[in-house]
């Protein structure tokens, strides 16, 4: 087997990967990024779901470490692209959960108890059910560029580099995804003016 080299981050040097070095540039990547990309999965998954997704996500790093190439984005790109594209594995489910949050907000609204309320909460990774309802209207494309910048907290370019599309197509989707979620939201506004 040749030596490889495999992203660490940003300003680290790629060494070769064999032997010991190898194991140390595996976990090197991990510490620098297993807990952003978890933090965004787990938003949009159960955590014992994330949890899996972020393993998978180092393993298809891993197998894959030969197709990244540094001059197309930034290793962190690279590792939220992989886990969307994992993501995506489950969107059905991710859909079924959002509308399921928008019930069971509805529900807790018309005053359900305050323990299953607060165990909702806890589940719902701080999603309100009118949010939740917006979010699972949106397109997937639309819904993955919005979560990446909100919850993984990448700028449009770095949404664009993780997955592979063009930095503008990732603004527009990222428009029409807020201006959407604007748009099935309750006005704020006139709320406040009415109480």
């Amino acid at each position: 087997m040749t030596a490889m080299s495999v992203p660490v981050d940003d300003d680290l040097e790629r060494p070769p990967l064999t032997g010991i070095a190898a194991g140390a540039v595996l976990t090197r990547l991990y510490d620098t990024h297993a807990r952003s990309l978890h933090r965004y999965l787990s938003r949009r998954l159960d955590p014992s779901t994330a949890d899996d997704l972020v393993a998978e996500t180092f393993l298809v790093a891993w197998r894959t470490r030969e197709k990244y190439r540094p001059d197309l984005g930034t290793v962190r790109g690279w590792l939220f692209g992989i886990a969307t594209n994992l993501l995506r594995g489950h969107r059905r489910s991710e859909v079924r959960g959002l509308r399921a949050l928008a019930r069971e907000s509805a529900a807790v609204e018309v005053g359900e108890a305050a323990d299953v309320l607060a165990v909702r909460r806890a589940h719902a990774a701080s999603l309100t059910g009118p949010l939740a309802a917006a979010l699972a209207k949106l397109r997937p494309d639309d819904r993955d560029v919005l979560l990446l910048v909100a919850w993984a907290e990448l700028n449009s370019t770095e949404v664009a580099e993780a997955l592979g599309i063009p930095a503008a197509t990732a603004r527009t989707r990222l428009h029409r995804a807020r201006r959407a979620v604007r748009r099935h939201l309750p006005d704020q506004h006139e709320e406040n003016d009415h109480a």
